[in-house]
């Protein structure tokens, strides 16, 4: 009865796994279509079934994987970001070779997103790790091209020594608090160099995941050496799995051992570093990849909160949902106009409504009202304000100017007269038109009816 009423609440987890098993079989089939309509109908069933299981509090086989209110709207809001990166691959990458297998390391990838998510054990940790980090840095090296094999390479060597250095401190906590549970951490109150211990090397293991400075260094030439789709889908879903793994982690860590003065301090030089290196970029994708850099400097004000405030999770979540529609939408239209920031020269002019999509997320990411951006900074402001940190909440709207520096370059060129030697733009196919229909309209209009969202 245990094992059927476990397995009940990981339906949306099962129904994911079995949508990527069928569609690494459709593309053995060699049918791209077959993999990716798999995959949409997999990822909207598995959001479906997590609608059952919302308002569960429990966890499953001996605590090691939590289905709570974090691990449920984790999936609500990382398994529709992953549908609209699918449509996006789609409109960048139809007709390439092992298209499918893009696909399908994609919802294999989110799967791991889902495990980290809810991990209530070290190993479940390590395992969502890993299963994120392999198809993270084959999904780079796609292209076959210089770019891409040393940016992969790079990928794939940073996340291997940071992974290997969480694993071992990791020995600690489980030395200290005789199981890999991570409730039982609170039993480390006694023991805080050992709390200290493990802490370092998970902040290691998922602040590189999480781009946080300073194990930010993959992320640029990754983002770079990648497809544009799948440098949006990396700079989301990847992302905000490691904070909802850090979130479900330090929530057990006892106090004393200072984690939230360590994380306020990283906070605060990832915001600020972000937004000054973006400053310089000349690179869309490497600007918007420091804008995301800087980014997980404000979702880590939700991580100082965690087991002081009430605000803490919902606005993680509030924010994570922001985070994707803004990332994502930003994404879409640097397919459609190019990789440079010359490429954005009279964009705003030449196709009016692209430019406005554009101009939206830029100030959404900015934490302009309405948009839901600044619901979300609002939400984290307001956690991080609640358990004290009042000051880094000044930190944070000081990089919030910094942001509209950086972003009004973007704006700026967006318009500029259309130069004489301007190509035409690409009309979106409808999987690129439905990501930015969808994308817009939730950075428009869920920051006006926020009170849906949790909190």
């Amino acid at each position: 009865m245990d094992m059927a009423h476990n397995l009940s609440l990981l339906f949306p987890e099962m129904s994911l796994a079995l949508a990527a098993f069928m569609m690494l079989v459709a593309e053995m089939l060699r049918s791209p279509r077959l993999a990716l309509a798999i995959g949409l109908i997999g990822l909207g069933a598995a959001t479906a079934l997590t609608l059952q299981v919302l308002g569960a509090d429990t966890s499953v086989f001996g605590g090691t994987y939590r289905v709570d209110f974090l691990s449920g709207w984790a999936k609500l809001v990382l398994l529709p970001g992953t549908a609209l990166a699918l449509l996006l691959v789609r409109s960048e990458l139809a007709g390439r070779p092992r298209e499918g297998s893009v696909y399908s390391l994609m919802v294999l990838v989110t799967l791991g997103a889902l495990m980290l998510s809810g991990a209530g054990d070290m190993m479940l940790l390590v395992l969502g790790v890993v299963l994120t980090g392999l198809g993270s840095f084959a999904l780079v090296a796609f292209p076959r091209d210089d770019a891409a094999t040393e940016a992969a390479m790079k990928y794939l060597v940073f996340g291997s020594v940071t992974g290997a250095i969480m694993i071992y401190g990791l020995t600690f906590w489980f030395g200290g608090a005789g199981t890999t549970l991570t409730s039982a951490l609170a039993g480390l109150d006694q023991s805080p160099l050992i709390a200290i211990a493990g802490l370092i090397a998970v902040i290691v293991g998922l602040g590189y995941k999480a781009a946080v400075f300073p194990f930010h260094f993959w992320a640029p030439d990754a983002y770079q050496g990648a497809p544009v789709s799948v440098a949006a889908y990396l700079s989301v879903i990847t992302k905000l799995a490691a904070f909802f793994a850090l979130a479900q982690t330090l929530r057990d860590l006892p106090q004393n051992s200072g984690w939230p003065l360590a994380i306020a301090a990283l906070s605060a030089l990832t915001m600020i570093f972000g937004y000054l290196a973006a400053l310089v970029q000349n690179q869309m994708v490497r600007l918007i990849a420091y804008s995301s850099i800087a980014q997980s400097g404000y979702l880590l004000l939700g991580i100082v909160a965690v087991g002081s405030g009430a605000l803490a999770l919902p606005s993680l979540v509030v924010f994570a949902g922001a985070y994707i529609a803004m990332n994502l939408g930003a994404f879409a239209v640097i397919m459609i106009a190019g990789r440079e920031l010359r490429d954005f020269a009279g964009l705003g002019r030449q196709a009016p409504l692209i430019g406005l999509a554009m101009l939206i997320y830029l100030l959404s990411l900015t934490g302009i009202p309405p948009l839901f951006g600044f619901i979300g900074k609002a939400y984290l402001f307001a956690a991080a304000m609640d358990a004290g940190y009042l000051w880094l909440a000044v930190v944070a709207i000081i990089g919030s100017v910094l942001a509209l520096a950086a972003y009004l370059r973007i704006i700026a060129e967006m318009y500029k007269p259309i130069p004489a030697d301007a190509r035409t733009l690409p009309r979106p196919d409808a999987a690129l038109f439905l990501v930015l229909a969808a994308t817009l309209a939730a950075t428009l209009f869920m920051g006006l009816f926020v009170s849906i969202l949790p909190g």
